[in-house]
């Protein structure tokens, strides 16, 4: 019932929930992954940065939070991705950047049981001021980047099509697909998708 209810109220305010312009600019396919050695605290504790979160295949990096309706619909493929991901050699990172909800419904307190409570595979940390996202030009929960084993850019955009069509029937897994591809023959089509999602919940600077 929760993701029936999260899933009509994605389709009603889909359009209100969309992000305004992003704090910087947007990266493109080809882009080297700014800020890889900027240290996050994730929700076991620990401190690790978007380097050592990779593996010799690559990163995917997933902006995310714990309560946007969109989150919720895609969240259940997250260790599926993992798995994906890990199975390529290929690290996954989860980041929230919500910082204006950073006393309430993202705080690190609530981070940690939202991520035991979906038994999250992967590190899930806290963006501080939202600097990462800023620095990727990320706008919306979801937003998605997979990075090569050089830290470029190889596809960014959306989990899979599920909000392309009024079913929300999953034709097309984008970041999979890419992922599987990369790893292929290389050759990535898409590279670019559309996110959509929540607005990344930025304080003024």
């Amino acid at each position: 019932m929760k993701r029936v209810f999260a899933l009509a109220t994605a389709f009603v305010t889909g359009l209100a929930l969309m992000s305004s312009a992003p704090a910087g600019d947007k990266l493109e396919i080809g882009d080297s992954m700014p800020l890889p050695h900027v240290k996050m605290t994730n929700v076991d504790g620990t401190e690790l940065n978007l380097r050592e979160a990779m593996k010799p295949g690559g990163l995917v990096v997933i902006f995310s939070c714990n309560t946007c309706p969109f989150v919720i619909e895609w969240e259940e493929t997250y260790n599926d991705i993992n798995a994906v991901a890990s199975a390529n050699d290929v690290g996954m990172i989860l980041v929230n950047s919500n910082e204006a909800k950073r006393d309430g419904d993202d705080s690190m307190k609530e981070m940690m049981e939202h991520a035991k409570a979906q038994k999250y595979s992967m590190p899930y940390v806290v963006d501080k001021d939202h600097v990462v996202a800023d620095a990727f030009g990320a706008n919306t929960t979801p937003h998605v980047y997979f990075f090569d084993k050089n830290m470029t850019l190889v596809y960014t955009g959306a989990i899979d099509d599920r909000y392309e069509n009024s079913a929300k029937e999953v034709t097309q897994t984008y970041l999979t697909d890419a992922i599987q591809a990369y790893m292929g023959d290389g050759t990535i089509d898409p590279e670019t998708t559309q996110n959509k999602g929540c607005s990344i919940k930025r304080v003024k600077q």
